[in-house]
């Protein structure tokens, strides 16, 4: 979603409401605001109209898009330069003021909520692109810019910026969750695709990690070690990204399966003969009859369903079509369907990515809770099945998508948000669905990040890895003002 900063800061409008929407926002009540009254007192002295204490604007930073409670920042601060950044940072590190960063607040985990008030950091208003190196596959830009900004400004050179988590995310909320997307299985996540960074550090000192070079084995990847970091080592102010260019053919479909295990045995046989497929998406039959009845032009049969793009040469593509049809014909697969025109393939990949608003049309009334894992492939049927188990024993509805290329799925458990019983057994569900995962040797997300979500699966995911997190967090952080409560939890 857009996230412009309008002419009174006062006026902004707060994102969609999910499951905590209904829930009271949580104030500032027990706190102690001494050392935050001054650090915003400074701080309103340094960008004067560029922070605000207004009421809706600490509502509009207090939530994500996730089912976390939402709690008011004492302060909201509007930068304009890693320097103001800097500045920013030094006060309230000196006053040991908690502070996160914020771009369009698109997060599922509870990111961005300020758990311990303190000031969010809005990134909006540093959106530029800095510079395009087509020649060297590369772009600098702020980290406000937003995906779809960035491939506006590329259309003219032929390249393309391939990260697509869906929402219109900025870049430097997707490098701070290492976002994915349809694309990843391809193209790869945000850890592939970002060479160097600019960060401020928790003391207010400014460093840049990485370089354009494609490659290094100059010290520790730094770079890396803020890929996903969710704001709690360092606030990215600056990055170098990857390009591609774009496709010379690209050819989208559809395809039905009588069951979920035979279409995605599919995709594991057409990445093992190397089928070079750019998108790889499964829509349960739940999520379909969700886009049927949401899309007035869908009328898919109600099967799990994948759905595929490939890119390439003419011949290419249509070598990779042909391969891929043989495998999963082999398999089952019925009722194909192709679209090959730019409006077709549009039309399809917006229904997927609307996916939570056609779940929505099941339950107009409802809400949702949203979840995700990532496990390896060969395990992702079972999982899938042991989840469709486990929502119909909780006696919910929750239609499943999943990056299938990436063993990576995401349940949307539609609930009544006023209904307690139907909330905690949705969490139940999240719960065990994380715990499944672990087993499975997988991770409890596979894209969606940590946040305030994931953090208690932490431990059991990680083992003894989790306490050089901590070790790592209390060295960078000692203060702990860098977004608190986030990935670890440290005193």
């Amino acid at each position: 979603m857009a996230f412009l900063i309008p002419d009174t800061l006062d006026n902004l409008a707060s994102p969609l409401f999910f499951v905590a929407r209904s829930h009271r926002v949580a104030g500032t009540k027990g706190r102690d605001m001494t050392n935050h009254a001054e650090a915003i007192a400074e701080l309103k002295d340094l960008l004067g109209d560029r922070l605000s204490q207004g009421q809706s604007v600490r509502e509009t930073h207090s939530h994500d898009e996730a089912y976390t409670t939402p709690v008011l920042p004492d302060a909201v601060a509007f930068p304009e330069s890693t320097q103001e950044v800097s500045e920013i940072v030094k006060i309230c590190a000196r006053h040991k003021c908690p502070i996160v960063a914020y771009g369009v607040g698109s997060s599922l985990e509870g990111h961005v909520v300020p758990v311990k008030g303190g000031v969010s950091l809005n990134m909006m208003g540093m959106n530029k692109v800095l510079a395009i190196h087509a020649e060297d596959l590369d772009a600098v830009v702020q980290p406000g810019v937003t995906r779809t900004e960035l491939n506006t400004e590329l259309r003219d050179t032929g390249l393309m910026f391939t990260v697509d988590p869906g929402a219109d995310a900025t870049m430097g909320g997707m490098a701070a969750t290492r976002a994915s997307g349809t694309n990843s299985v391809r193209y790869g996540t945000m850890r592939e695709n970002v060479l160097a960074l600019e960060v401020v550090t928790a003391d207010g000192s400014i460093i840049r990690t990485g370089t354009r070079a494609k490659k290094s084995s100059a010290g520790y990847d730094l770079t890396h070690l803020f890929v996903g970091s969710e704001g709690t080592l360092g606030i990215i102010t600056e990055l170098t990204v990857r390009l591609f260019g774009q496709p010379e053919s690209i050819s989208a479909a559809t395809c039905a399966f009588e069951d979920i295990d035979n279409a995605v045995q599919s995709v594991i046989l057409a990445i093992q003969i190397g089928l070079p497929m750019a998108r790889i998406e499964l829509i349960d039959e739940v999520q379909i009859k969700a886009l049927n009845s949401y899309n007035d032009s869908f009328d898919l049969p109600e099967k799990p369903h994948l759905f595929l793009e490939f890119h390439g040469s003419p011949a290419g593509v249509a070598e990779q079509v042909e391969s891929f049809k043989d495998i999963a014909e082999d398999l089952g697969a019925t009722d194909f369907e192709w679209a090959k025109k730019t409006e077709d393939r549009n039309r399809l990949w917006a229904a997927r990515h609307n996916a939570y608003y056609a779940a929505r049309s099941l339950r107009p009334q409802g809400s949702a809770v949203l979840t995700d894992c990532c496990v390896p492939i060969s395990a992702l049927a079972d999982c899938i099945r042991i989840a469709k188990d486990k929502i119909a024993e909780a006696g919910l509805i929750s239609p499943i998508v999943g990056h299938v290329g990436d063993g990576n799925f995401h349940l949307q458990i539609l609930i009544d948000p006023e209904d307690e019983v139907e909330f905690s057994a949705a969490k139940a569900l999240a719960s065990e669905l994380n715990h499944v995962a672990i087993e499975h040797e997988g991770t409890v997300t596979g894209e969606h990040g940590v946040g305030l979500g994931k953090i208690a699966y932490m431990e059991a995911q990680n083992g003894a890895a989790y306490g050089v997190m901590a070790m790592l967090k209390r060295s960078m952080d000692p203060d702990n003002i860098l977004n608190p409560g986030k990935v670890v939890q440290i005193n």
